[in-house]
């Protein structure tokens, strides 16, 4: 008989034998329970005492009311807040009934600091799948209400495991953050946990969207999976993300700020550019990232799904053809130009407060998802800059490792001059958003709408960077340099010897806009498919996309190239 048999069969023939006797409950005690032997075996009372079905599938129905349930006082000071649960959240996220959650009884190891007294159900972040829109996506959502929704041992596991199904399975993953940090009871398991997490970003990092909801406290190393998820939503007055906090900056750096001004909504969407949306509430919140999950493949072997549009294909719109000013200096926003293209009018942006420059964006052309990136003469004359290429680079790569076609409207008279710029470092900057539309090899149709110059018209997905489709409008001024710059270097001399400099400067500027920035000039040598009436500007995109649908690419074997960052 093996050992561990033997010594079962040994107490149980004791403690038997001791009951017969009628030995005393004290003496009784000295033989020691059946873990001592079986330490692997997990008895309970219950368990013990439970003999038919009926019975254990009651103490199933109980042990999983337990898990779900709430301290009401809890839930009614969120409420009060504002916020949610991690489970009301979920359940408004996802369609109606459609959760199913994973380890839902899983619960810490740890045994210090009186931890082994408190291991509720869960272990602060609840888990699962469902669908939206019918459509399977893998979420988690962080539970404040257990040890402040830190992050330890168990709780990085189960986000791990849910992470690595919607790999292996091709789904979104959906993450709510509501976390205090690392659980300093779990120690350097935690750090261990987080890094766990980020590894799984990285590698599903264009293989599957990954979208962040930050509905509460995000600080320290916990910051940095969001930060590497595509989309990033942030709610006002609730969420808060940064590396140190107030405190902390104030011991080293001696620097006083709020935690709304550090790590505020509204300061990663418009300062930092961390964050990508930015919700009044929590509902809008959800409203907003199932309307982006809508324009969104399930992963990167799927086309983005397809609308159905009862906006005419052939529509076309006579407002376009004067919404560009007579003088070349007004402006106008680029979003009307957009709005009037696209169908139904709707254009969901991303990040409208940073890097007002340049837009981005979803759209539907005849209900294809399209990226939509421009430039906006409303806002620093639609000039690129350090930020505005780095936003319009994340976009264009997120496109295209996604199979969403590109839309890029153009109107830009050049990168942002200054020192700051320079020495922010504007030429390493730009060249990301070139290298982006470089790489990308999704369909990229592009509208010059007024101004292209310089190396900008280079950068805003030109032909020369492998654009498929490439039309101006009457109003494109495609050249080195503005007239009028371009007039002052060249005819410095003339206009100094003129009797009137200021009536021939405007003589050489009209002569110089005909001459070389005319869209005619680069319609000649195919530097652009075609010179279009703005009216028409939606049924040609159409046309030139369903004509795009099938295209193929080769591209010399790399690992990967070595974007300038």
């Amino acid at each position: 008989m093996p050992l561990d048999r033997f010594r079962v069969f040994r107490h149980q023939f004791l403690r038997l034998l001791a009951i017969q006797l009628q030995i005393p409950a004290l003496f009784r005690g000295i033989i020691p329970p059946i873990q001592h032997f079986c330490p692997r075996e997990r008895y309970t009372k219950a368990s013990r005492r439970m003999s038919t079905t009926a019975e254990k599938l009651e103490q199933l129905r109980a042990l999983k009311e337990e898990a779900a349930s709430a301290d009401p006082a809890k839930v009614a000071k969120r409420h009060d807040k504002g916020k949610y649960t991690a489970r009301e959240r979920i359940e408004k996220l996802l369609d109606p009934g459609s959760f199913r959650e994973t380890d839902m009884f899983a619960r810490h190891r740890c045994s210090d600091f009186g931890m082994e007294e408190r291991r509720p159900y869960g272990d602060g972040v609840v888990t699962g799948s469902g669908t939206i829109d019918g459509r399977l996506v893998y979420v988690f959502s962080q539970n404040f209400m257990q040890f402040g929704g830190s992050l330890g041992e168990v709780f990085a596991e189960k986000i791990c495991k849910v992470m690595d199904m919607a790999l292996k399975n091709g789904a979104p993953f959906i993450g709510i953050n509501d976390s205090g940090g690392a659980r300093i009871q779990e120690g350097v398991v935690s750090l261990g946990g987080y890094a766990e997490i980020f590894y799984r970003n990285v590698m599903a990092s264009g293989v599957i969207p990954q979208l962040s909801m930050i509905m509460g406290p995000c600080a320290g190393g916990a910051v940095y999976s969001p930060a590497m998820t595509d989309f990033t939503l942030m709610v006002k007055g609730t969420s808060h993300m940064f590396i140190t906090g107030p405190e902390v900056i104030k011991s080293v750096t001696r620097e006083e700020v709020t935690f709304e001004d550090l790590g505020g909504a509204m300061t990663h969407n418009s300062r930092s550019g961390v964050a990508h949306l930015l919700a009044n509430d929590e509902d809008q919140a959800i409203a907003q990232i199932r309307q982006l999950f809508s324009f969104l493949p399930s992963n990167n072997l799927e086309d983005p799904p397809r609308a159905p549009s009862d906006d005419p294909k052939d529509r076309t719109d006579e407002d376009l053809n004067t919404i560009i000013p007579d003088n070349p200096n007004m402006p106008y926003d680029m979003r009307d130009v957009i709005g009037k293209i696209m169908d139904h009018g709707e254009f969901f942006e991303v990040q409208p407060y940073w890097a007002q420059n340049l837009v981005i964006g979803f759209a539907r052309l005849h209900g294809h998802a399209v990226g939509v990136v421009g430039n906006q003469p409303a806002h620093l004359a639609g000039c690129l800059d350090v930020d505005a290429s780095i936003k319009g680079a994340r976009f264009v790569r997120f496109c295209d490792a996604f199979n969403i076609p590109l839309v890029t409207f153009v109107d830009v008279p050049g990168f942002l001059p200054g020192t700051a710029q320079e020495y922010n470092g504007i030429i390493r900057n730009g060249a990301k958003l070139l290298y982006a539309y470089c790489e990308a090899n999704v369909p990229k149709l592009t509208v010059i709408t007024r101004k292209a110059y310089g190396g900008a018209y280079d950068v805003m997905c030109s032909k020369h960077i492998r654009a498929d489709f490439n039309v101006a409008w009457p109003t494109a001024e495609i050249a080195v340099m503005g007239a009028e710059g371009a007039v002052n270097i060249i005819f410095r001399k003339e206009l100094g010897k003129s009797d009137d400099p200021e009536v021939r400067r405007k003589e050489l500027v009209e002569e110089y806009r005909d001459k070389f920035a005319s869209p005619y000039i680069a319609a000649e040598r195919g530097y652009i498919d075609d010179v279009i009436e703005p009216s028409t500007t939606r049924p040609r995109l159409i046309e030139a996309l369903e004509a795009c649908a099938n295209k193929r690419e080769h591209r010399p074997a790399k690992k990967h190239g070595n974007i300038p960052l």
